[in-house]
């Protein structure tokens, strides 16, 4: 790749490409790590510890019963739907162990999402948490699901915990732990895996109405485990990190940092199984003293807002990283106030397993936008015609590198539309890079709205009302105007009652043009999000 104007930027250690990790699969990863850290704690949820070594152990178990029991072959297809726990790190390691390509699912999907995901996705096999069962009970009959692996949240953890029943209507299941007890005593023949092997389906796309299954190989995710690293700048102290987990580990942000880079490095991770739960949450956090914290801006959001969290002791916090949706300047500046450290943003797709970009860890000064692409990546900024726009206007964000997807999983059409003749791949999200190469997403395609012929970004709007004192919130949506076209609608969740309509448009007057002061602002409780913390836009149009 020839020299880019962001590698001028890049703290002092970073290379401009990545060199190969010296492993050919994410299971050779594994074993890895487990002979560098084995008596250490790779795990833990509500208190519970687990070794390196212990998952090295139950995974092999079940392996050896998917292979055996189930007959699972190298590339077929095993759905995960699980909170963060115990199971889902051991079943997961146990699928990629056997040659399986595991499909991630989010445990609170409709009966629809779920039905399509599992017929698309051609899975005979799901591990899911008894409080889903229900959803799947609604649509077995109509997917090619035979083994139904069930798992409480007790299991593995032992500490008596309560857990929903499973939905009667599923019959025929097992137990988690009666599948790894039974694949102790069976052999495990681990097959031979490539870099170009698949290793997750991640479905992607649901806002465009039906997802597809971004194709994930062990090469895709050794890429980019191999970029984080990189851009960490001797931040991360192997074997002696602890890692909170609130984002769910189905969601490719925490799958790929947290869960498998972590595990790569040594670190002990912290699973927060109810993130919602925002007072045992900030009890977790205490009793864990992270290192390291991933999160979305609402999660955070949440968390300052949460009676407590300020009397936490942060001074073991190194980095703090934000992804997934945009972080606001308010919020890491409040972040920082309290905790010391900026939020550093960072950004990617499903499609890219997923960081493209991020800021630099080291830097203390808050940077907007986010940040400069990571080694080995490539970006460029096209217009509609696929043109590369002039340096400061904004156009599509197009990545190319090892961590891009190999496609999308039977759709040779959709796979197609989404890549370039000289195969970028197209994120459907507006950027502008600065003179330094740091790169600000504008805003997504589809949710520009458009007033009097004028480009109207919600994000810029959201960002402004987010420093507004009393206003905890805010979503920004275009609704039909005959005047204009489309007018701005703002969705606003506050915490002094006394705030009015007014109040916030004459706030938002100071800051922004005219034609971007909502028309319409709306108070209400709560926002609606997806199970990471998104805000959904859509539902609120």
């Amino acid at each position: 790749m020839a020299e880019r104007i962001w590698q001028k930027s890049y703290s002092a250690g970073i290379p401009n490409e990545i060199s190969p990790s010296g492993v050919n699969s994410v299971a050779e990863m594994f074993h890895k790590a487990v002979e560098e850290f084995g008596d250490k704690t790779a795990f833990s949820s509500f208190g519970t510890g687990m070794t390196f070594a212990d998952v090295d152990r139950l995974s092999r178990d079940f392996a050896a019963y998917l292979q055996n029991e189930l007959g699972l072959k190298k590339g077929d297809r095993v759905a995960m739907m699980a909170p963060n726990t115990l199971v889902f790190a051991v079943g997961m390691f146990g699928i990629i162990r056997a040659g399986g390509v595991q499909v991630n699912v989010n445990p609170l999907y409709s009966p629809r999402e779920l039905q399509h995901q599992l017929k698309d996705a051609d899975v005979d096999t799901i591990i899911i948490f008894a409080g889903s069962t229900p959803t799947l009970a609604e649509v077995i009959a109509r997917t090619p699901v035979k083994n139904v692996i069930l798992f409480g949240l007790d299991d593995l953890v032992n500490k008596g915990l309560p857990s929903p029943p499973a939905d009667g209507r599923l019959t025929g299941t097992t137990a988690f732990t009666d599948a790894v007890a039974k694949g102790a005593d069976l052999e495990l023949q681990e097959p031979g895996m490539a870099q170009d092997d698949l290793l997750f389906l991640q479905y992607t796309g649901g806002t465009t109405g039906l997802s597809k299954g971004a194709m994930l190989t062990h090469g895709n995710l050794l890429a980019n485990i191999a970029q984080f690293e990189s851009v960490s700048c001797g931040m991360i102290d192997r074997g002696s990190e602890v890692v909170l987990t609130a984002i769910p580990m189905y969601h490719i942000f925490a799958l790929m940092v947290n869960t498998l880079t972590f595990f790569k490095l040594g670190g002990t991770n912290v699973l927060v199984t109810n993130p919602r739960d925002m007072e045992s949450f900030v009890k977790i956090w205490a009793a864990a003293k992270p290192s390291i914290f991933t999160g979305v801006n609402t999660l955070y959001v949440g968390l300052l807002h949460t009676p407590g969290f300020s009397d936490i002791d942060f001074s073991g916090l190194k980095i703090s990283m934000g992804g997934g949706a945009p972080v606001q300047q308010a919020i890491s500046q409040k972040w920082k106030d309290l905790t010391g450290r900026y939020i550093k943003e960072g950004y990617g797709l499903s499609e890219t397993s997923p960081i493209l970009t991020v800021n630099q860890l080291t830097e203390s000064e808050y940077r907007q936008g986010i940040g400069v692409p990571v080694p080995s990546t490539d970006i460029s900024l096209r217009d509609d015609d696929g043109n590369e726009v002039a340096q400061g206007e904004s156009g599509e964000l197009c990545a190319k590198g090892p961590q891009v997807m190999k496609g999308y999983w039977r759709q040779p059409e959709a796979t197609a539309e989404v890549m370039t003749e000289d195969g970028y791949f197209k994120t459907g999200d507006i950027a502008v890079m600065d003179e330094e190469g740091y790169f600000r997403i504008v805003d997504r395609k589809k949710d520009m709205i458009l007033v009097s012929g004028f480009n109207v970004f919600p994000n810029e709007i959201e960002e402004e009302v987010a420093a507004m004192p009393g206003v905890i919130e805010s979503a920004c949506v275009g609704v039909p105007n005959e005047a204009t076209g489309e007018a701005v609608k703002l969705f606003v969740v506050k915490s002094d009652d006394s705030i009015t309509e007014d109040d916030v448009r004459k706030y938002l007057r100071q800051s922004l043009a005219g034609y971007k002061v909502p028309k319409q602002v709306v108070f209400i409780d709560e926002l609606p999000k997806s199970a990471v913390g998104k805000i959904l836009r859509r539902e609120l149009k």
